[in-house]
C-alpha cells in the first residue's frame, strides 16, 4: 500500500508534522512519501490570479501524488479554530483543477495541539467537508496537549491510553 502523508501546516517546527509521521510508523507493508506543504506553495487563491496564471504546475503535481497514492494521512493544524492559509490556499487551487480532490483515497484524518482541544475545530471541519471532495474517512484521532503526551526524544506518544486511541484508528486504514 502506498500511503500519502503531510501536515497541513508550513512550520519547519510543525507539531503535526511529528504526529504525522509518527501515525505512519505505526503501519506494516506500507511505503510512505511525507510531503512538505513548502514545496506546493502557490500565490493566493482568486478569480483574477487563476485567469493570470490557470492552472499551476504545484497544484497538479499535488493531485498527482494524490493519484499515485492508495491511501491519505493528514494531520491538521488549526489556525484560529480553521485550516492553515497554506492547506486551504493548496487545496482551493486544486479545486478548481479537480473538484474531487482526493480523488476516491482512503484517508485518516489527524490533528494536535499545544492546548487541551488538540485541533478538534479543524479535524470535525475536515472531517465533515472531505467526503464532499471525493474523500473516504477511515477515521479520526486528535492529540491534545501535544507537549504533555508526546516524547519528542522516543519519537512517540507518551500517554498509552491516547497512543491504544491512534493505534486503533490506524488499523482502520485497511478495512
Amino acid at each position: 500500500m502506498k500511503i500519502l502523508a503531510f501536515a497541513a501546516s508550513s512550520s519547519s517546527k510543525s507539531i503535526n508534522k511529528i504526529l504525522v509521521t509518527y501515525a505512519t510508523t505505526l503501519l506494516e507493508k506500507t511505503s510512505t512519501q511525507i510531503l512538505d506543504l513548502n514545496d506546493y506553495e502557490l500565490p493566493m487563491f482568486s478569480e483574477d490570479k487563476e485567469i493570470e496564471i490557470n492552472q499551476p504546475d504545484a497544484a497538479k503535481r499535488f493531485l498527482d501524488k494524490i493519484a499515485d497514492s492508495d491511501a491519505i494521512i493528514v494531520s491538521f493544524a488549526e489556525h484560529n479554530g480553521s485550516y492553515s492559509a497554506v492547506y486551504k490556499n493548496l487545496f482551493d487551487w486544486c479545486s478548481r483543477i479537480q473538484n474531487k480532490v482526493y480523488q476516491n483515497k482512503p484517508m485518516i484524518l489527524l490533528s494536535t495541539s499545544i492546548g487541551q482541544g488538540g485541533g478538534n475545530n479543524v479535524l470535525t471541519n475536515a472531517v465533515n467537508s472531505i467526503p464532499y471532495f471525493d474523500g473516504i474517512v477511515k477515521g479520526s484521532f486528535s492529540l491534545p496537549s501535544f507537549h504533555d503526551n508526546f516524547n519528542l526524544e522516543l519519537n512517540k506518544i507518551s500517554n498509552e491510553e491516547l497512543d491504544n486511541q491512534l493505534k486503533n484508528v490506524m488499523l482502520k486504514l485497511n478495512q
